[in-house]
């Protein structure tokens, strides 16, 4: 029961930080007709900042070291952000797909892997760790 609570929480703040990653994807690909890539790149490391500022003070209740564990999810990212990048620039600038789609898409990718990297990898030996008020 503990596992999905703490599931739902990181979907809860996910979403927040979804709409955190397609309104400042928006306001770019819309307003300053920016490169798709350019766009993506930029509201994506809007939306990582965000999610994990906030899984790992409430969701995990980790206490680990914080440079460490957003060390290890900047690894996470290093091989997540090219590779979404490039396939998503590829759908969007040569196979014609609707760049809203694609980065719905890779939004989905990133929720699920990401989850599965937080909990086991990056927060695996220190969640429920940080002191609480309860």
């Amino acid at each position: 029961m503990k596992e999905f609570v703490r599931f739902v929480k990181f979907a809860l703040f996910s979403a927040s930080a979804g709409i955190v990653q397609i309104v400042s994807f928006t306001l770019m690909n819309e307003i300053c007709r920016w490169n798709y890539w350019v766009c993506y790149l930029t509201a994506l490391v809007l939306s990582v900042v965000w999610n994990f500022t906030f899984n790992r003070k409430f969701t995990f209740k980790s206490a680990a070291n914080v440079p460490v564990a957003m060390a290890k999810t900047f690894g996470y990212y290093v091989v997540f952000t090219p590779s979404s990048t490039l396939f998503g620039n590829f759908l969007v600038q040569t196979a014609g797909w609707n760049e809203y789609l694609v980065t719905a898409l890779n939004m989905i990718v990133n929720f699920v892997t990401e989850f599965l990297f937080q909990r086991w990898f990056v927060f695996r030996n220190s969640v429920d760790t940080a002191r609480t008020n309860d």
